[in-house]
C-alpha cells in the first residue's frame, strides 16, 4: 500500500479510507450527498494525489506522443491541456491521460493511479526518439479545488489572474507561498474550478491556505465517493469501468480524441470501427422505474435478452434519481430506447438518454 503524503491528516479529519489503486485514500469524510453538493454548488477539494505524473522532454518528445496518444498532440500550443489516451495493440486502451506542453520539446503525461507502472512501460517501450522521460509521480501532490467558488478561493492565494486562465490551459506560478506551483484549469468534476500541482513538502501548506481562504464558503473537504458520483454526473468515462484494455475509443463515445490526421498504435483498427459503425456503443442511461444500477449489472431488451452491461452507475444527488453507463448493442444505443437493467433478478425499466446527464 502506499501513501499520499497527507495520508495522516485524511485520517485526522475522519475520513473513511479505502485502498484505491494501490493507493490509501479517502472515500468519504462525513456524508457524500454533502460532499456532492458542497463542489456542485460552492466548493470543494479532493486529494488526488495518487495519479501519476511523467516528464517527457526532447526534440521528438512530440513524436513520442503522437505515437503513443491518439488525438492530435500538434494542435497544442504552450500552456495548453489536451485529453487523450494511450491504444494497445489489441484494441483497447492502455490508459486514458492528459498532455501538457509546457514547450515544443518539453510535455507532461497525468495519468491514471492504478496505471502508472503500465503507462510508463508501455511509453517506455515506444521510446525509440531518445526522449528523456521522468516519473515524478512520487515526488507531487495534486490538489483539486473544484465547484463554482474555486476560483474565488484561489484567487486570494495568488496573483496569477486565474479568471483570465481558459478551460484546458495551465501554468507555472507561485500559490500561497508556495513556488514551483502548477495550476490548471482542468478537472473531472465538471463543475468548474483547478487542479494545483505542488511538491510533497509543500502539500499541508498548500491545504491549509486552501482550507482558510475558503472558509467563507464553507469550504469541504471531499472523497473519491463524491468524485465519482460527480464525474458520473457529467458523463466522463472512468477507466477499469468505462473505457479498457478492451474497449475502443470510438466504442466508448471518444472519437472526439481519436484523429485519423495521423498514425499512432493500431489506428487502422480504429480506424475501420469508425468507417463501418461499431458494434457495441457506451450510452447513458436514467431509471424510470425505482432502482441503482450498478457496475456489471446486465442491460435487457424488453424480451429478457441480454444487450449489454452496466460500467457505471449510482443514484444521482442533484437529480435524485438512478443514473448509468454501459456498453449496449448498437441496435439499442438511440435515445429513448427503453432497456431495462437487471437489479437482484428484476428487470428494473430504464432509457437511454444523451449524456452529460446534468
Amino acid at each position: 500500500m502506499k501513501y499520499v503524503a497527507l495520508n495522516d491528516l485524511h485520517v485526522s479529519l475522519g475520513a473513511k479510507m479505502i485502498e484505491f489503486a494501490g493507493y490509501n485514500m479517502p472515500v468519504l469524510y462525513n456524508n457524500l450527498i454533502q460532499e456532492h453538493n458542497a463542489v456542485r454548488n460552492s466548493v470543494g477539494v479532493f486529494d488526488v494525489s495518487h495519479m501519476g505524473e511523467f516528464m517527457l522532454k526532447g526534440e521528438k518528445a512530440l513524436e513520442l506522443i503522437q505515437l503513443v496518444t491518439s488525438n492530435d498532440a500538434s494542435k497544442l500550443t504552450d500552456g495548453k491541456v489536451q485529453y487523450s489516451c494511450l491504444p494497445n495493440n489489441e484494441g483497447g486502451i492502455v490508459d486514458d491521460l492528459l498532455v501538457y506542453r509546457w514547450n515544443e520539446n518539453e510535455y507532461y503525461l497525468v495519468v491514471n493511479a492504478s496505471n502508472i507502472d503500465k503507462d510508463w512501460n508501455w511509453i517506455s517501450q515506444h521510446n525509440t526518439f531518445g526522449v528523456e522521460m521522468k516519473n515524478m509521480s512520487d515526488d507531487m501532490s495534486l490538489l483539486a479545488v473544484q465547484g463554482p467558488n474555486a476560483i474565488k478561493v484561489l484567487q486570494k492565494l495568488t496573483e496569477v489572474n486565474l479568471s483570465a486562465m481558459e478551460y484546458y490551459t495551465f501554468c507555472g506560478g507561485s500559490m500561497a507561498g508556495c513556488e514551483d506551483v502548477i495550476i490548471s484549469n482542468t478537472g473531472y468534476t465538471g463543475a468548474g474550478g483547478f487542479e494545483i500541482y505542488v511538491w510533497n513538502k509543500d502539500a499541508r501548506k498548500m491545504w491549509d491556505a486552501i482550507f482558510e481562504a475558503g472558509k467563507e464558503f464553507d469550504i469541504m473537504p471531499t472523497g473519491l465517493g463524491a468524485r465519482d458520483t460527480l464525474r458520473l454526473e457529467k458523463g466522463f468515462c472512468l477507466y477499469g469501468n468505462d473505457i479498457n484494455d478492451t474497449t475502443s475509443p470510438i466504442e466508448a463515445g471518444l472519437g472526439w480524441i481519436t484523429k485519423f490526421t495521423k498514425p499512432f498504435i493500431n489506428h487502422e483498427y480504429h480506424k475501420a470501427i469508425k468507417e463501418n459503425g461499431a458494434t457495441k456503443k457506451l450510452v447513458g442511461f436514467e431509471m424510470i422505474d425505482r432502482g441503482i444500477p450498478r457496475q456489471h449489472y446486465m442491460i435487457k431488451d424488453v424480451d429478457g435478452n441480454t444487450i449489454g452491461e452496466v460500467t457505471s452507475g449510482t443514484q444521482s444527488p442533484s437529480l435524485n434519481k438512478g443514473i448509468g453507463m454501459g456498453y449496449v448493442s448498437a441496435a439499442f444505443s438511440k435515445v429513448d430506447t427503453e432497456i431495462f437493467i437487471e437489479i437482484r433478478d428484476k428487470a428494473i425499466k430504464a432509457k437511454v438518454v444523451k449524456v452529460p446527464f446534468l
